[in-house]
Parts: structure tokens; C-alpha cells; sequence
């Protein structure tokens, strides 16, 4: 029985873990649009969150969505220069810092 229990414990410890890695982060997302995208934009991401509301961000979530909306305030970015795997960190950095969100990123 107590086998059993550990066995539990250790795999709703790893699940746990799991799943907070899995998430997007809008820490990181800011640390990408930093070191990718401020010189291409020509601002900084503070400006690039800016642009929308949390609701207008929400609008374009989708991978290709957003891409297409990048691109719009950002001309010189190509998509290929937006790897799918950053869209999430950005996005969640763009929704957590949009112009109605009374948030202010450090960038």
C-alpha cells in the first residue's frame, strides 16, 4: 500500500511540474521581443503591447492570427523571422502588458 502511495505522489509531483513548464510566460515573451524584435520595430515591447487592448489581444491568440497582426505593426519582421515556438511567450507578454491592463513591463 504504501508503494502504491508513493508511486501516486511522485506522479502527481511530476505532472505538477509538467505542467507549469508547458505554460507560456510573459517574462519570457518580453526577453524574446528584446533580443529578436526591438531593433526590427524600431520601439520597445512596451509600445508593441500597447497597440491593443486585452480583448483586441485575445482576438488574434491564434498562431497565424498573431503573426499577420506582428507583422502589421512591425513591417520590417518577416514571418519567418517568428518562430512558432516564441508566439505563446509573446502573446502572453502582449495581453499581460496591453494598454488597458494598467501594467507597465520594464523594457
Amino acid at each position: 500500500m504504501t508503494k502504491l502511495l508513493k508511486i501516486a505522489m511522485a506522479g502527481a509531483l511530476i505532472l505538477g511540474v509538467a505542467s507549469t513548464t508547458a505554460s507560456a510566460d510573459p517574462v519570457k515573451g518580453q526577453k524574446i521581443f528584446i533580443k529578436k524584435f526591438k531593433s526590427a520595430c524600431g520601439f520597445n515591447g512596451a509600445k508593441f503591447a500597447a497597440k491593443h487592448t486585452q480583448d483586441e489581444w485575445a482576438a488574434v491568440k491564434d498562431p497565424a492570427k498573431f503573426k499577420e497582426e506582428f507583422i502589421k505593426i512591425c513591417p520590417d519582421v518577416k514571418e519567418s523571422d517568428i518562430k512558432d515556438k516564441w508566439i505563446p511567450h509573446i502573446y502572453d507578454f502582449s495581453y499581460e502588458y496591453a494598454n488597458d491592463s494598467g501594467n507597465v513591463p520594464s523594457c
